[in-house]
């Protein structure tokens, strides 16, 4: 939610951008100019009738001012523990934020699962009260997460996917169309591995915005993919028993 502070700055910015002065504001309204500029100086202080009736001056509509200052917010890179929690207590709310994560559109996903419409519409606001998502007419929305977002390493939505989701993945054969697994262990220096781990993050970036670009296909044309990229510094059980001098 943008703050009224918020929307005034950015309708300064429009009143500039359309040439119109305090003076004019002034006239409009029926105020002095004086008052008119003590009353932007104050910011936060000026009632939502007031911004509604200055938009109109330069035929602005007011949801169209929130929704652009809604675009000029900073996007999260992860969420909340108390919104991870919101997220992963309801598995429809779940399954509609991983689609809005993808930003699939409202259609397609009920196109694409069980869901009525009034399920999707009730997930979709619930995404928006919680912050995850900027719900606008038609249910569309516009994601408040960043493209780098992760889940919390150690919070629900992790937590539910080691327990439900990881096995369930792996139980494939990686043999299908297009598919593969690929383990590989070694011993790298350590600025070297900062550097493939950013490798790596940019191969799931390029995954992420191929995904968007391919939103213009019919469904027909697509196929759901999955690309999981882990790297730590971690040693399989079975080996870790077998290395020399572990007890010391």
């Amino acid at each position: 939610m943008s703050t009224t502070a918020d929307l005034i700055a950015h309708l300064k910015s429009e009143l500039k951008a359309a040439g119109v002065t305090y003076a004019t504001v002034a006239a409009r309204l029926g105020m002095a100019e004086s008052s008119v500029k003590r009353m932007f100086a104050r910011g936060g202080d000026m009632p939502v009738s007031r911004i509604d009736e200055i938009c109109r001056i330069i035929h602005l509509d007011f949801a169209d001012l929130a929704r652009r200052v809604a675009d000029t917010q900073p996007l999260m890179q992860e969420l909340t523990l108390a919104q991870e929690k919101a997220v992963v207590a309801d598995r429809t709310l779940l399954a509609v934020a991983v689609c809005v994560l993808s930003q699939m559109p409202a259609e397609e996903i009920l196109g694409t699962y069980d869901l009525t419409e009034a399920q999707l519409v009730k997930s979709l606001a619930r995404l928006d009260r919680i912050g995850v998502i900027d719900l606008r007419p038609g249910n569309r929305y516009r994601l408040k997460v960043a493209k780098g977002f992760r889940w919390l390493p150690h919070g629900p939505v992790m937590e539910f996917f080691r327990k439900e989701v990881l096995g369930d993945y792996f139980a494939g054969g990686f043999d299908g169309e297009s598919e593969m697994l690929m383990v590989v262990h070694g011993e790298i220096g350590h600025g070297l591995a900062n550097s493939f781990r950013e490798r790596l993050m940019r191969v799931g970036q390029d995954f992420a915005n191929q995904h968007l670009a391919d939103q213009k296909l019919p469904p027909d044309q697509r196929r759901p993919y999955t690309i999981v990229i882990g790297m730590r510094s971690w040693l399989m059980h079975a080996l870790a028993e077998m290395r020399r001098g572990r007890g010391m």
